[in-house]
């Protein structure tokens, strides 16, 4: 049965253009797995009491004290629109949770994650605990699509988890370059299709993004690279 709660927001800023990131207290009895997401009460802009329900990925590891979320804001979006000019800091938001199954699976195969823009939130879930673990040694390639590098939020905190750990290797996936820009551009689909061409046959596929990318990347896998049903995992958002 999903559970309901009351929790504070503890901080909410801009990290990248149009993508806020929310910092919610973790309630008592809160309990969760890395992969699942909550749903949020949201109101109407014009009328406070016309409640509906929109779906997030939690970010956060299950052992972080804090729950972290990622929203983009989508132009007249009731959720976009109470994110950028109601919510403050200290505000009380109502979730029910937590809820879903996309979930990684327990062994030592090897990972490709692939998202886009905020799909990639549970995966900083999965891999913060995964990595929690001791001596897990899973070779890990993520691949993060953004349109361009200034959308490419966590950077740094990729860049450490990688350094402490050599088996996990953050693709960021541009579709355009920019002026100071030197670095690879191209789509999620080319850069998936190669780690693919260039890992185990074991590999385990996790994708999650909107749904057309969501689909044409399965396709992709299962098509084009000849992957088997049962190795890819897939979760789509609107």
């Amino acid at each position: 049965m999903t559970r309901a709660f009351n929790v504070h927001c503890l901080r909410k800023r801009l990290i990248a253009p149009n993508v806020y990131e929310l910092r919610l207290e973790k309630p008592a009895g809160f309990t969760f797995a890395a992969g699942q997401f909550v749903l949020f009460d949201v109101p109407l802009f014009e009328n406070p009491t016309d409640m509906q329900t929109r779906a997030y990925s939690i970010a956060s590891a299950p052992f972080e004290s804090d729950l972290l979320f990622v929203i983009k804001l989508v132009p007249n979006g009731r959720a976009s629109r109470w994110l950028e000019t109601k919510l403050q800091e200290g505000d009380v938001i109502h979730l029910q949770g937590p809820i879903g199954r996309f979930l990684l699976k327990e062994d030592a195969a090897p990972l490709l994650m692939a998202a886009t823009g905020t799909g990639v939130a549970p995966f900083r879930a999965q891999l913060l605990h995964m990595f929690a673990e001791a001596n897990n040694a899973r070779t890990v390639h993520l691949v993060n699509g953004v349109l361009s590098p200034r959308d490419f939020y966590w950077e740094a905190e990729w860049k450490t988890l990688e350094q402490a750990h050599p088996n996990l290797h953050v693709h960021a996936s541009f579709l355009s370059g920019e002026p100071d820009w030197h670095g690879e551009t191209g789509s999620v689909q080319d850069r998936v299709k190669k780690i693919i061409a260039e890992s185990a046959d074991n590999l385990q596929i996790y994708l999650c993004g909107p749904p057309d990318l969501v689909a044409t990347l399965k396709t992709l896998c299962l098509e084009e690279c000849g992957v088997a049903k049962e190795y890819i995992h897939a979760e789509s958002y609107v």
